[in-house]
């Protein structure tokens, strides 16, 4: 897989991509990710990005043509399966959307700023907008980096044990269920019996049980979409 980020703030998405899974990912060569300065594309020595708004009004807009300039750039040297623009007013990501784009080559992603892009930027490249949640952000690259370490900790050999992803809160619209390490009694807390039994079947069926309990009392919400 290959990501391409375009973003005004390059520098704000660097850390993410050098630590844990993420490293690890691009080390064994699973995914490729590359962040795209849309301040290159552009004309004359103030590098401008952004614009006032026709119409009036407080805040800039993000201009079409150094976004065109970086989006037709990179179409030029591949096709890709999605053009991202992360937004407030995108479809919620949920865990559903993160299997699809897992499935994915190519994706390139856009980050807003300011009072967003130029309408016609959406109207001709962005092919799926997303929101990380109902709150807005300075910029789109936080949003960029939840939204790809969501989508890489899926591709096939980036978890050590690859059944990981898979019991995941989510992955079955339930949340995960409880879980429990060393020691067995901590403070007059003990761990359940089940799970030191080494009944594997019953201690699953305990992990379902708990995992409808915790939905139930969390996000019943889930339950009812099933």
């Amino acid at each position: 897989m290959r990501i391409d980020i375009i973003t005004v703030l390059p520098e704000l998405l660097t850390s993410p991509f050098e630590a844990s899974i993420l490293k690890r990912a691009q080390e064994k060569g699973l995914v490729e990710v590359h962040f795209h300065n849309l301040r290159e594309f552009t004309v004359g020595n103030y590098k401008q990005v952004d614009d006032y708004q026709y119409g009036g009004g407080a805040g800039m807009v993000m201009m079409i043509e150094p976004i065109d300039k970086c989006i037709s750039s990179l179409q030029a040297e591949r096709s890709y399966d999605e053009i991202i623009y992360l937004t407030p007013d995108g479809e919620t990501l949920n865990q559903r959307i993160a299997n699809e784009l897992s499935l994915k080559g190519n994706i390139i992603m856009l980050c807003g700023h300011y009072k967003g892009v130029d309408q016609r930027v959406r109207d001709l490249f962005i092919t799926r907008e997303i929101s990380i949640g109902d709150f807005v952000l300075s910029g789109g690259e936080l949003a960029a980096a939840v939204l790809a370490d969501s989508i890489i900790r899926l591709l096939p050999g980036v978890l050590g044990d690859e059944t990981s992803a898979l019991t995941d809160s989510f992955q079955d619209q339930l949340l995960a269920p409880e879980v429990y390490t060393r020691p067995a009694e901590y403070k007059g807390l003990k761990v359940p019996e089940i799970l030191l039994s080494g009944d594997f079947g019953k201690i699953e069926e305990w992990r379902h049980q708990n995992a409808l309990d915790r939905t139930q009392k969390r996000r019943p919400d889930l339950l009812e979409n099933q």
